[in-house]
C-alpha cells in the first residue's frame, strides 16, 4: 500500500473533501493509522484567533491522533479566492510544505492530502497544484463531481495528470447533482474513457454520511 494520496478535482466544490474524509475512514477500518492534509485553504474564517478552514477542521477531526491545526492547512486564506490572489502577501512556497508533509508521513501510516480547486488551480506566480503533487511525489486520485459536463471534466484533468508524469491511482465518483438525468451512463463513460480504475462511487446525500461513504471505497 502507499504511504498516501494526493486528491485532486476536475473542480472546485466537486467533492474532495468528503472523498478526503471517505477515504481516511476506509484506511482507518483497514487498521491503519490516518492523518490528512489541506496545504493551502482559501476562505477561512477567524476562530480562536487564527484563520482555520471548514474543511481542514474536518480533516482534523478525522485523523487517528491529535495534530495540531497548522500542521494541517499550513496557509490558511481569508479570500474565498485562487490561492495566489489570496495569498499575494503570504504566497504558498512548495518546500515550506514538503516539510510539513513529511512531518506528517513520520506519524500515521497514511496521509490523505487533499489540493485546493483543480489541477492546474495556481498557488503562487509560477507553481500550480500540479507542481505541489509532484513535489509530494503522491499518487493521485482524482474527484468528479457528476453533473451537466462531467465527462469532458474527468477527461481533460486525466489527462493534464497523465501529462504531469505522476501516477494517477484512480479516480473517485461523487453524485452532487440530484436532478442529473442518466447519471449511470455519465459514470459508465467516464469509466471507459478514463484509462484509471474507479475506486468508488459517493451516491448522492445532502449531508455527509461518511461512515456509508467509506464503504463505497475500495483501494
Amino acid at each position: 500500500m502507499e504511504k498516501g494520496y494526493f486528491i485532486t478535482g476536475t473542480d472546485t466544490n466537486v467533492g474532495k473533501t468528503w472523498a478526503t474524509i471517505a477515504l481516511m475512514r476506509y484506511f482507518k477500518s483497514q487498521g491503519k493509522s490516518v492523518v490528512g492534509m489541506k496545504p493551502v485553504a482559501a476562505g477561512c474564517l477567524m476562530l480562536d484567533g487564527r484563520l482555520q478552514n471548514e474543511d481542514a477542521l474536518l480533516i482534523q477531526e478525522n485523523a487517528s491522533l491529535q495534530i495540531d491545526y497548522d500542521l494541517i492547512n499550513p496557509y490558511a486564506y481569508e479570500l474565498p479566492v485562487s490561492p495566489h490572489i489570496a495569498g499575494v502577501k503570504d504566497p504558498v512556497r512548495l518546500d515550506h510544505l514538503a516539510v510539513k508533509f513529511e512531518l506528517l508521513k513520520a506519524l500515521a501510516d497514511i496521509v490523505v492530502v487533499e489540493g485546493a480547486g483543480g489541477w492546474y488551480t495556481p498557488l503562487n506566480e509560477r507553481e500550480a497544484i500540479s507542481d505541489l503533487a509532484k513535489v509530494l511525489a503522491l499518487p493521485v486520485i482524482m474527484v468528479v463531481a457528476i453533473k451537466l459536463g462531467c465527462i469532458n471534466h474527468a477527461r481533460l484533468t486525466h489527462q493534464a495528470i497523465k501529462q504531469s508524469g505522476v501516477n494517477c491511482a484512480g479516480w473517485i465518483a461523487v453524485c452532487t447533482d440530484p436532478e442529473l438525468l442518466n447519471g449511470d451512463e455519465n459514470i459508465l463513460t467516464i469509466k471507459v474513457g478514463v484509462d484509471a480504475p474507479l475506486l468508488g462511487v459517493l451516491p448522492y446525500r445532502e449531508s455527509a454520511d461518511f461512515n456509508f461513504f467509506a464503504e463505497q471505497v475500495q483501494i
